[in-house]
């Protein structure tokens, strides 16, 4: 394994020094590095596991080492995270090969001034037991190191959500994320979906709380199964779906989805609607719209038109539609678990974001139909973004009257807003709030 942790590391190095998501980082270097299954298996739990604890290893190596933090090299320090990392998460890795691996990392990264410190620090985490303390913090900066996450969201959260839920969504936002589909039911049947996957060798089960969602275990290169190529399903997470089930478009409808790409949501309503109607999937970029159009043919939903359009501009060449999908750009506090990244970011560089989300939800509305649906959403736990964007909304829109749109899901709201926690609902972290337009 040893390219498989020189991989990671040098991988972390570049993440400190560039605004590149996680997953394209990764997909990008696996795919030049000739690694084995395993090795590439490897390497990507050991960038994502270290990318996601990152605060409660720099705590250790701060704890534990006799230079300050800030003048330890960034090599040694990349190696220390991912050896601390090792030892405290992944136990199928011998302590010794966690020790002895990550001297000879520094020597690969040419950091030869930190083989003995290294050596040294990692040995004596070891003789003690390997024991973290946070004796004398407060709780906020406690949970923060246990979690690894930032201050301000522990904060954030236990004062929007209570303690509970706070605590449940840092664990959550740790670990691998599930990964779900949804069957194209224009073409197959759940049943049918999982035996055809199960031959090809994934671990496939239905979602006994929702219909039309599967949970895929040792799936491999998606993209390279024959189910995926014949479009039987699409890769969403039970959340988003959700999102979908809560706009309820039917057969025959017009619908816009506002903020489209990838094009999960497009390709769930689609299906809802039976193939039949005109689906209108629009989003800023023209790379992203041919993703959407690419994506669409492979599932064969040939009511869906993919546009370029701006959000925060309304144009007159969209029709009124009877259901409208806005679903905004956000923090994506609700999807740390999947790019881990996101939470390192700091408070300030979200303070724009409710502005934005505002703009777009007015603009939305102006294409909802008389007794239309507007449904608003994003995949964030933030109560800026979320509760108070659809209430500031409501208040200065009363011809928009906040509906309870019923969900098939056990333990869903009986509420016009919605939040989905990880730990609760299964899914990422949402929010959606449901409107109707009256006369």
């Amino acid at each position: 394994m040893a390219d498989a942790r020189l991989t990671a590391v040098k991988l972390l190095l570049k993440m400190e020094s560039s605004a590149s998501y996680s997953n394209i980082l990764l997909d990008s270097a696996l795919s030049e590095q000739g690694l084995s299954e395993r090795e590439k298996a490897f390497a990507a739990a050991l960038f994502y596991g270290v990318t996601e604890r990152k605060l409660t290893l720099d705590y250790i190596i701060e704890q534990n080492s006799r230079i300050p933090f800030k003048k330890l090299e960034k090599e040694a320090v990349a190696v220390l995270r991912a050896g601390f990392y090792q030892l405290l998460y992944m136990p199928s890795v011998p302590e010794s090969a966690a020790v002895n691996e990550s001297v000879k990392l520094c020597r690969k990264l040419k950091a030869f001034g930190a083989e003995g410190f290294v050596n040294g620090m990692l040995r004596s985490f070891i003789r003690n037991g390997k024991q973290i303390s946070f004796e004398g913090l407060d709780e906020v900066k406690t949970l923060s190191l246990k979690y690894s996450c930032p201050e301000w969201i522990a904060a954030k959260w236990l004062r929007e959500y209570g303690e509970e839920n706070a605590i449940k969504a840092m664990e959550a936002s740790l670990g691998a994320p599930p990964l779900y589909a949804r069957v194209n039911s224009t073409k197959v049947t759940d049943d049918e979906l999982v035996n055809l996957l199960k031959k090809e060798g994934v671990k496939a089960e239905r979602n006994p709380r929702l219909i039309g969602c599967i949970k895929l275990e040792k799936a491999g290169e998606i993209e390279q199964l024959e189910a995926f190529k014949a479009g039987l399903f699409h890769v969403q997470d039970v959340s988003s779906q959700l999102c979908c089930l809560t706009l309820r478009p039917i057969v025959n409808e017009t619908v816009i989805d506002i903020c489209a790409a990838p094009g999960g949501k497009t390709f769930t309503m689609a299906e809802l609607m039976g193939n039949n109607g005109r689906l209108l999937s629009l989003d800023l970029y023209d790379g992203r719209v041919n993703l959407i159009a690419e994506g669409a043919k492979r599932l064969g939903l040939r009511i869906v038109e993919a546009k370029q359009n701006n959000a925060v501009k309304f144009s007159e060449e969209l029709p009124q539609a009877d259901r409208v999908l806005c679903d905004v750009p956000c923090s994506g506090l609700g999807v740390i678990r999947r790019k881990p990244e996101i939470k390192y970011k700091t408070e300030e560089e979200f303070e724009e974001l409710p502005r934005l989300q505002r703009a777009i939800l007015e603009v939305s509305s102006r294409y909802v139909k008389e007794g239309g649906t507007l449904v608003y959403s994003t995949c964030t736990l933030s109560r800026a973004e979320n509760d108070e964007v659809a209430a500031d909304f409501a208040e200065k829109h009363p011809e928009f009257s906040p509906i309870v749109q019923t969900i098939p899901y056990e333990g869903a709201e009986n509420s016009p807003t919605r939040t989905f926690f990880p730990e609760k609902d299964g899914g990422d972290g949402f929010f959606t709030a449901a409107f109707r337009r009256i006369k």
